[in-house]
């Protein structure tokens, strides 16, 4: 199958291929545990259900003085689109093409950063957000988590340049937000393997998404869930 790469969910495989290769960090990773997507406060709760705007969610993501010292922000570019193959994964083939490099998620309403922590071989730490009805960013983000990790394995070929795929559901923080999603990424090229955490809340209207080693995942992801969902 023969697609075409837009903006995608948090780190992809043609985004990874963009940076220098590096050795698997699995500093801060827990083992790798099989979970469905996990339901937060019981029905009924209280929810912020207002949709925000792009200009809202921008003002709520990290910046480098909530990250900590060693963290620089990387410029905005515009999104690649490049022709990307997925070979073995039928899964993916079934939800469609931008699911092969992350899922591409069309809400009008989303900000992202991404940002280089040199305090540790040049990893990279993404944060997105969007919003929109709480129904629509649930049964979006959970038919792309659930396509990309019902293949344990498969292959990307971007550019010509061939990417083993490995992915593993983990079990994601139950006690944040209302749903909640995670998953271990594992891109594996030219001898060199790059493991890449991501961890999708959904709180209400607002859905984050944080990608990166899993260590900075896990460091980094309480605070950025108070800052998209603090009260105006």
């Amino acid at each position: 199958m023969r697609v075409r790469h837009t903006a995608a969910l948090g780190f992809t495989a043609l985004t990874l291929l963009t940076v220098p290769a590096c050795s698997t960090d699995t500093t801060g990773a827990k083992p790798a545990t099989v979970s469905s997507a996990q339901a937060g406060p019981p029905a009924g709760a209280a929810q912020n259900t207002a949709p925000l705007s792009s200009a809202a969610l921008k003002t709520r993501l990290l910046v480098e003085s909530d990250l900590g010292s060693g963290y620089l922000r990387k410029p905005d570019r515009s999104a690649r689109h490049d022709d990307v193959t997925v070979v073995g994964c039928p899964a993916l083939n079934e939800l469609g093409g931008d699911a092969a490099t992350g899922g591409s998620l069309t809400f009008p309403h989303q900000a992202k950063a991404v940002f280089t922590y040199t305090g540790g071989s040049n990893s990279e730490f993404t944060e997105e957000l969007y919003s929109d009805s709480a129904g629509k960013l649930s049964e979006s983000i959970g038919r792309i988590f659930d396509a990309m990790t019902g293949c344990p394995t498969y292959q990307v070929v971007a550019g010509g340049t061939a990417i083993d795929m490995a992915t593993q559901k983990l079990t994601a923080p139950h006690q944040l937000g209302d749903e909640q999603w995670s998953q271990l990424l594992t891109f594996s090229t030219g001898g060199q393997n790059t493991m890449v955490k991501q961890t999708a809340i959904r709180d209400g209207s607002v859905l984050l998404i944080v990608s990166g080693s899993p260590d900075l995942v896990d460091r980094h992801l309480d605070k950025a869930l108070a800052k998209a969902t603090a009260a105006s």
